[in-house]
């Protein structure tokens, strides 16, 4: 296989149109396992047989990153891949949830100065690479998962949603060992390995009830507030009320990050939670309610 040295040299003889379409066919390989002919000819607008020239240089690049599946009628990633572009975590979440910045080539810069929260944990590429394949791809996922109460174990998993909490990334799956869907933490993941293997529809995404429930959430000014306006103006609500809905298997990721105090007589302090959830029965049945501020599950004593 060539060395990184005559990649490099080879793309020197390349225009940047060119570039950027060699990118989209590592980054549509690496993130989802498979390109062809027809992603390159509706992205980019070009002719197929520019797409079967752009095609034939990466495989000239790259020999044991791609092969050609007379099956599906595609290319498809081969055992061993590598890379020729690097990635950062910024980049790929950018073109994997927004479907944008899959084709640029180098270093970003903001257009006016500004600052971000600091984020400490990124997730790892080739591990996020092959979740994001078997998502795509509707595959089995063996991985050895790391856990604060139990260590770490090998645990096969269906994978079906990238979700973010604000702070990590998880996947949300279904989790054959215990039979149930879970969330887990991205960069808890190791040693990822794809397996053929069937996929009832009861380990899919339309069978997880919390994933496809959704909450009406009615979220207002905390009543303790001197200027309660303030906050109104400050999240644009109408009538004092932003009215959002997320799903059941997040609510908890949500509430926490904004902060959003759900005990129901609004009793945490509007010093440190601006926002209270006004219509706390709707989380009746939330999985993850341990997340949600201040909330405490109905029971007669509270009722009253």
């Amino acid at each position: 296989m060539p060395n990184a040295r005559y990649f490099e040299e080879q793309l020197t003889t390349v225009n940047q149109s060119q570039r950027e379409r060699l990118f989209h066919i590592d980054f549509k390989l690496y993130f989802l396992g498979s390109v062809n002919r027809t992603d390159l000819v509706s992205r980019f607008g070009i002719k197929e047989a520019a797409a079967s020239r752009d095609l034939s240089l990466y495989k000239e690049l790259a020999p044991r990153n791609i092969e050609y599946d007379t099956k599906a009628k595609t290319y498809i990633q081969r055992e061993g891949f590598t890379p020729l572009f690097e990635y950062t975590a910024s980049q790929a979440f950018a073109a994997l949830l927004h479907g944008f910045a899959d084709d640029f080539v180098g270093n970003q810069k903001s257009m006016v100065t500004c600052e971000v929260p600091t984020q400490i944990n990124f997730p790892n590429i080739a591990t996020l690479a092959c979740i994001t394949c078997a998502i795509h791809n509707k595959r089995v996922l063996r991985v050895q998962y790391r856990s604060l109460s139990s260590g770490i174990s090998e645990r096969d998993i269906v994978p079906f949603a990238l979700v973010d909490n604000g702070l990590r990334w998880h996947v949300r799956a279904y989790d054959r060992a215990c039979k149930r869907f879970a969330d887990f933490v991205v960069n808890r993941i190791e040693l990822p390995k794809l397996i053929e293997d069937e996929i009832p529809e009861e380990h899919t995404k339309s069978a997880d009830y919390q994933w496809n429930r959704i909450l009406d959430l009615n979220i207002v000014p905390h009543p303790g507030l001197t200027q309660p306006d303030t906050i109104a103006t400050e999240y644009g609500m109408v009538n004092n009320m932003l009215k959002i809905q997320v799903r059941a298997a997040t609510a908890g990721y949500v509430l926490r990050h904004w902060k959003i105090d759900c005990s129901k007589h609004h009793i945490l302090s509007c010093d440190e939670y601006h926002l209270w959830l006004q219509n706390t029965a709707m989380l009746y049945g939330v999985d993850n309610l341990l997340l949600a501020p201040g909330y405490e599950p109905e029971t007669q004593e509270n009722k009253q």
